[in-house]
C-alpha cells in the first residue's frame, strides 16, 4: 500500500463548514487527491490538555465549540466514526517514545477537526480520532508527538494537523475588510514557507525566538503547535508542498501544506 503523506490546515472561521470557499475546494481536492485512508488522525488547536489525549469513541458527537455564529451553523452536524483500535495504537507508540497519553471514551470532535473534514470525506465515513495538543509545552514536544505517530503513514492512517499559520482574533476583528493584509500575518507565512521549503527544522522548533512577528502572529501558541505533529509525523526527510496560501479576514494565514 502506498505511504500516506501528513498535513498541515489551518481550518479558518467555523462558516467554512457553511459556505466552503476557496480553503474548502481545496480540502476537497487534497482528499481527492490521495488514496482513500483507513482512518484520519487529527490534532486539532481547540483540545488543549496537560498530556496527550485521544478521543477512543466508536461514535463520535459534533462539538459546536463556538458562540456568535448562525443558528444555521449550530445545525450542521458531523457525526463521524470513531476507531477505538486506532486510539489504542496511537496511544500505544506515544508510549513507547516516553509520553504519558490518555484515551477520553466520551467527548467528540471540536470544529477544529469537523470543518474540514466535512469537505476532505463528506459523507462521514472514514474513521476519525482526535488528538489533543499540550500548549504549555513547546514545540519540540509536539515534533516528537508526532515522530511517535510516523508508523501510522504506512498503516493508511491520514496524520493531519489542524491550526493556523497566523491566529491573532483581536488583529481579525480590527483588520477585518481592510484592503490590504496585516503586513506581520504575510511576513510570518513567507518566513513559515521558506523555513519548510528549507527544511530548517530547527528554526522551525525556535519559532518564537526565530520568526518575525512571531508574538503578533500568535499571542498563544494552540493553533501553531499541530503544524509539528504533522511534521514530526512525515520524517526527517519529508518534502513540504503548499497547497494553499491565502490571508482571511485581513490577518489570518490559512496555509495549508503536505508533507511527503
Amino acid at each position: 500500500m502506498e505511504r500516506l503523506p501528513t498535513v498541515f490546515l489551518s481550518h479558518g472561521s467555523p462558516l467554512h463548514a457553511i459556505d466552503a470557499g476557496d480553503a474548502g475546494r481545496a480540502w476537497e481536492a487534497l482528499a481527492a487527491s490521495l488514496p482513500r485512508p483507513r482512518a484520519v488522525l487529527i490534532a486539532s488547536a481547540h483540545w488543549d490538555t496537560q498530556l496527550p489525549m485521544l478521543t477512543g469513541g466508536a461514535a463520535l458527537q459534533t462539538i459546536h465549540d463556538f458562540s456568535g455564529f448562525p443558528p444555521e451553523l449550530h445545525r450542521v452536524r458531523y457525526d463521524a466514526p470513531g476507531s477505538p483500535a486506532l486510539a489504542a495504537r496511537a496511544a500505544e507508540l506515544l508510549k513507547a517514545a516516553g509520553n504519558t497519553p490518555a484515551i477520553n471514551g466520551c467527548r467528540g470532535i471540536d470544529h477544529g477537526a469537523w470543518v474540514p473534514l466535512k469537505w476532505m470525506y463528506p459523507r462521514r465515513d472514514v474513521p476519525v480520532v482526535q488528538l489533543s495538543v499540550q500548549s504549555a509545552l513547546d514545540a519540540a514536544h509536539h515534533l516528537r508527538v508526532g515522530e511517535a505517530l510516523a508508523p501510522l503513514r504506512d498503516e493508511q492512517v491520514l496524520v493531519i494537523g489542524s491550526g493556523h499559520v497566523t491566529h491573532n482574533l483581536r488583529d481579525r476583528a480590527s483588520h477585518e475588510g481592510a484592503a490590504q493584509p496585516a503586513a506581520y500575518a504575510v511576513r510570518f507565512a513567507s518566513w513559515l514557507g521558506e523555513r519548510l521549503a528549507g527544511g530548517d527544522r530547527a528554526a522551525l522548533v525556535a519559532w518564537r525566538e526565530e520568526a518575525p512577528d512571531a508574538a503578533r502572529a500568535h499571542p498563544s501558541p494552540e493553533h501553531f503547535l499541530p503544524l509539528f505533529v504533522a511534521l514530526g509525523a512525515a520524517g526527517h526527510e519529508a518534502r513540504a508542498t503548499r497547497l494553499y496560501a491565502a490571508i482571511e479576514a485581513g490577518a489570518l494565514a490559512m496555509d495549508a501544506y503536505r508533507f511527503d
